[in-house]
């Protein structure tokens, strides 16, 4: 593993850490400010603020960039990392935390910033929807709608997405979605209400979409349940905690490269916990082994 030299911190002032920005801080020039290691702060103001720091970090020579924040901010800066040689790392401070609940990653920023310091750098795939990365997951149905409320609650957390999940669902009317697989199998769902593309495991806050999914495979894992077959899934809600959602013969899985989706109208996605207007064809494909993470190491 190459030695790490340069180091930049990204801080998002939207992400709810203003308050423990000082700890964090502290915990950094602890763990991260020894000798030979050049240690500097970014705030990332906005998306755009962001990938533009985000790109000049990369023509700096940084090795490696820490990110405070939730998932959407982490996709942000991460997405200017694809490609490059330089090392992603997540200090979780969101409220759904996908990526750093994948990878073990405490979800206490102090006890993060320890972690990542004695992490190893590992090679994970990425998926593109229209070109877009996502890391953690990509959704096109009712678990891309529900994130339209949930945005509109002042707080985060389980509450409020269970409750922005109930409100979705009482007016939520599928559409038709049509896919081809790797350009070969050709699968139709006339009223979808999940349809997730994943990555990773976790939508977060626990909750494991695609518990078979895997980060350096070379593929991504298409996790479907019917409108028709929600009831049957809700009774189990369980499983989607402990890792046996996909044991239930409602739940759709396939595992794919590139996919090309086809829906009657354009409609929101949500792409790593953000929310985007999409047109009515979405291309998604996985880009192997093309992003550099810290992953610390889980100990059972």
């Amino acid at each position: 593993m190459s030695p790490i030299r340069r180091v930049r911190v990204f801080i998002s002032p939207r992400s709810g850490i203003a308050r423990m920005v000082g700890s964090i801080q502290q915990e950094l020039e602890k763990c991260w400010d020894v000798p030979g290691v050049d240690l500097t702060y970014q705030v990332s103001r906005d998306a755009e603020d962001g990938r533009i720091k985000a790109r000049r970090a990369v023509e700096d020579g940084v090795d490696t960039v820490l990110v405070v924040g939730g998932d959407g901010i982490v996709n942000t800066i991460g997405s200017e990392l694809v490609g490059s040689s330089v090392a992603l790392g997540v200090i979780p401070a969101g409220s759904g935390n996908g990526l750093a609940r994948h990878f073990g990653i405490p979800l206490t920023p102090k006890k993060a910033v320890q972690a990542l310091a004695t992490a190893s750098r590992q090679r994970i795939d990425v998926g593109t929807a229209n070109g877009r990365p996502f890391f953690v997951t990509c959704s096109m149905a009712w678990d891309a709608a529900l994130l339209r409320t949930f945005e509109q609650f002042p707080v985060r957390g389980i509450l409020p997405y269970v409750f922005s999940a109930a409100y979705e669902f009482l007016g939520y009317v599928p559409q038709p979605i049509h896919v081809t697989l790797d350009g070969k199998e050709e699968l139709s769902f006339a009223d979808p209400l999940v349809f997730t593309l994943a990555n990773l495991t976790q939508y977060g806050g626990g909750a494991r979409i695609a518990p078979q999914a895997c980060p350096d495979d070379g593929c991504l894992e298409l996790v479907v349940v019917l409108r028709q077959d929600a009831p049957w899934v809700f009774a189990n809600l369980a499983k989607l905690f402990d890792g046996t959602l996909d044991e239930l013969p409602q739940v759709i899985t396939r595992r794919f490269q590139r996919l090309e989706v086809r829906r009657d109208a354009p409609a929101p996605i949500q792409v790593d916990g953000e929310v985007i207007h999409a047109p009515a064809t979405v291309s998604v494909e996985v880009l192997a082994g093309s992003l550099n993470i810290l992953a610390p190491e889980v100990v059972e």
